[in-house]
């Protein structure tokens, strides 16, 4: 038999296999608009052909811009479907009437203008883009690991302006691949793996809310820094240049109060000049983890860790304006929540009420999914007879005769195949449908 001939068996199963990889890739159904439930936590996806900063609901992803270029912006919370509404021109085929007023209270992002997306600003493309990418868990933007410093950036990767440029990729031979997140396997190796922390919040969501830049660095609030040399000093191959702080441990209070001590010192030493004068401390901009999230008061029965010297010295760099380059190398300032982090949360009166405003925090939010399709996974057969039970008895009778009658012309034809020993073709079956059709088509013209 020729490679390019199949059994009726095989035939058969790959049909089946076709039928099971479709019910799998889309299960749910597509029949209802999610703009009548208002502002909801849902899959979001961008229409690029009708070239408008909106974000469309999964089921007019697929009923009404079908032969539409589209990008997925995965889930957006507290948003409503944009399809009905007068922000896009596009019909809404599921929602009928007249245009709906724009949507008030929903939010775009970067990601809405044209699929952007990261602090580096750059357009994704899924057929191009090597890294893996994860999604802040407050403002749901999408951040490239290398932004992150999760790993170094690809050298084949255009590099980004807010980005100084690595060093070598010294220190990182000890480091275990990351094969949850890493999609090629060219790319650097980890530097945090995925199986490590369970959400991400990128800096400027941590540095515009205090409770987080508070718990950044302690325990179950991992940070990437890097290491800090003094003047001089040769680098060691054997000392990565990035390390993980944060991770839990009942060494933390001592650490703490090594770098406080530390800290303290510096600043001594640094107020004297070489005349033997204090210098004013207003001039100075204080990295020594004195900053706002560390200095507000401490209610008596408040359980948060102290804040971590080094997480607020970078998240004060951070905050200078203009921004101190020196200190930028400290790290980027963005934080990784492990498992649990939700429940190990101080809930003294103070930190209950910050932890409010972010409720995402406190309990896991739910995602609108459509709901499945009750005929996914159907075959075709029986996909034909539902549909003739829908329909009335006179047609369902018609189209029962004209399946029969198709049935007994297609054994006729094959049997003459199987008496002469002879291998039915691709090209064979198409030229019987197409004699179908010219048959039919002749009748009717003959009955009109």
């Amino acid at each position: 038999m020729s490679e390019d001939t199949s059994t009726l068996h095989a035939i058969l199963d790959e049909e089946a296999n076709l039928i099971t990889e479709a019910s799998l890739a889309i299960p749910h159904s597509f029949s209802e608009c999610t703009y009548s439930r208002g502002y909801i936590r849902q899959p979001v996806y961008l229409c690029k052909t009708c070239n408008a900063t909106r974000g469309i609901c999964a089921s007019c992803s697929v009923s009404c811009h079908t032969d539409h270029e589209q990008l997925e912006l995965f889930p957006k919370r507290h948003f409503r479907c944009d399809c009905p509404t007068r922000g896009l021109d596009h019909p809404c085929t599921l929602v009928k009437g007249d245009k709906h007023d724009v949507n008030t209270e929903n939010s775009y992002n970067q990601n809405f203008e044209n699929g952007q997306f990261c602090r580096c600003g750059r357009h994704y493309d899924p057929n191009s883009e090597r890294e893996t990418m994860v999604q802040c868990l407050s403002c749901e933007d999408w951040f490239h690991e290398s932004c992150l410093r999760m790993r170094e950036r690809p050298s084949s990767r255009p590099g980004t302006p807010e980005l100084e440029p690595e060093g070598a990729t010294n220190g990182h031979d000890d480091v275990e691949d990351d094969d949850e997140s890493i999609s090629d396997p060219t790319l650097p190796p980890a530097r945090i793996l995925s199986s490590e922390y369970d959400a991400l919040i990128c800096r400027s969501c941590v540095m515009s809310a205090p409770i987080l830049s508070r718990w950044a660095g302690t325990p179950g609030v991992l940070m990437l820094v890097r290491q800090q040399r003094k003047a001089g000093e040769t680098t060691d191959p054997e000392v990565p240049e990035w390390r993980v702080i944060g991770k839990t441990g009942d060494e933390y209070e001592e650490l703490v109060d090594v770098a406080l001590e530390s800290a303290g010192e510096k600043r001594k030493r640094e107020s004297v000049d070489d005349d033997g004068t204090v210098e004013q401390e207003q001039k100075r901009v204080k990295l020594d983890g004195s900053s706002a999230s560390s200095s507000l008061p401490r209610p008596e029965n408040c359980l948060a860790p102290r804040p971590n010297p080094i997480a607020q010295q970078i998240l004060a760099a951070r905050s200078m304006k203009p921004l101190d380059l020196g200190a930028e190398s400290l790290g980027e300032g963005d934080i990784f929540l492990t498992e649990g982090f939700r429940d190990r949360w101080c809930r003294c009166h103070s930190c209950l009420e910050e932890l409010s405003k972010l409720p995402f925090l406190l309990e896991e939010e739910e995602t609108y999914e459509a709901p499945e399709d009750p005929d996914s996974g159907l075959s075709l057969e029986e996909l034909g007879m539902r549909a003739l039970q829908t329909m009335p008895r006179d047609r369902a009778i018609d189209g029962i005769r004209a399946f029969n009658d198709l049935r007994d012309d297609l054994i006729v034809y094959l049997r003459d195949f199987a008496q002469h020993g002879e291998t039915v073709k691709e090209s064979d079956i198409r030229g019987f449908f197409e004699r179908k059709l010219e048959e039919n088509a002749v009748a009717s013209s003959r009955t009109v």
